[in-house]
């Protein structure tokens, strides 16, 4: 199974990039453009795991706490690993402090499961397209210093979801396996 940690997008936000999306792809041929009703901040990728696993994962997911709820606004475009060599364009997440803590909590606590350490500090973002080859794109790029500041959506979470991905010519699909509340009572 290929699994990973994410919360959820809220509904508004994902109706306003899907908008921002029909906008934005008549200026790119080389992007594969994301479907916004899977769209998820992914906290943790675990990758691969077996089912015997688990019974441990969950109870290693159950055990992460964060002292309160996390805070998003989504809002601006990038693109990484640059706008001049744009593999992925992304709308950004300004997220209250205890995120980060939890990316780091999560990475913790599955570590002792044998799942990989992040060796990058943890950037919050919503992919919207993935590009075929890092190259400029001037004409998307115009478009994308209008849209710096704009905002998509705000939220307040206090659950986390472990996902499995199946990856499929038509892209990944995603299947919600279980909920995980976070907050400390």
């Amino acid at each position: 199974m290929r699994l990973f940690v994410a919360l959820e997008t809220p509904e508004a936000a994902r109706a306003a990039l899907q908008e921002l999306i029909v906008q934005l792809e008549p200026l790119t041929h080389d992007a594969r453009w994301v479907r916004t009703e899977g769209m998820h901040l992914t906290v943790k990728f675990i990758g691969e795991m077996t089912e015997e696993k688990l019974p441990a994962l969950r109870a290693a997911l159950a055990a992460v706490r964060s002292p309160a709820p996390v805070r998003m606004t989504f809002r601006g475009l990038g693109c990484f690993p640059s706008e001049r060599r744009a593999r992925v364009l992304w709308a950004g997440v300004e997220a209250s402090a205890n995120l980060p803590e939890l990316a780091r909590d999560l990475d913790s606590a599955l570590a002792p499961l044998g799942v990989a350490r992040e060796d990058r500090p943890y950037v919050p973002h919503l992919t919207l397209a993935r590009f075929r080859e890092p190259k400029p794109q001037s004409r998307l790029q115009a478009e994308l210093e209008s849209w710096k500041t704009k905002e998509f959506g705000q939220s307040e979470t206090g659950e986390f979801f472990l996902f499995e991905s199946k990856l499929s010519p038509r892209g990944a699909e995603y299947r919600k396996l279980e909920t995980f509340s976070f907050v400390r009572s």
